[in-house]
């Protein structure tokens, strides 16, 4: 039952700006190992675009270096993605990404952690020249 609501997709101009949005849901936010967002273009492989970690530090893709910027909000789990400057080549379906752990109780007293991945249905990013 976990999900992830993707928004903020569409067109703009090259040169020009976009906010994308991922909430989670069914997930606590002290659970999340990571989240944040890949895309994948017409013929090319899904690349990573921007990933937040648990302890705030960053990730970001080689080609969007300085023009995007990734932030987590907590409460509710939400993450943005702010991009600027836009170019043709940011063109693809932006996926948002979360990586969250688990536990389960064993037999006897043990506890036992479990590491999963969820994507989202991935949302549409055009940048026109």
């Amino acid at each position: 039952q976990v999900q992830l609501v993707e928004s903020g997709g569409g067109v703009v101009q090259a040169g020009g700006s976009m906010r994308l949005s991922c909430s989670s849901s069914g997930i606590t936010s002290n659970s999340i190992n990571s989240i944040g967002w890949y895309r994948q273009a017409q013929g090319k492989q899904r690349e990573l675009v921007a990933l937040i970690l648990k302890d705030g530090s960053t990730n970001y893709g080689d080609s969007v270096k300085g023009r995007f910027t990734i932030a987590r909000d907590n409460a509710p789990s939400t993450v943005h993605l702010q991009m600027n400057t836009l170019e043709p080549d940011d063109t693809a379906v932006y996926y948002c990404y979360v990586s969250y752990w688990t536990t389960t109780r064993g037999w006897g007293k043990t506890f036992n952690r479990h590491d999963h991945d969820y994507w989202g249905q991935g949302t549409q990013v055009t940048v026109s020249s």
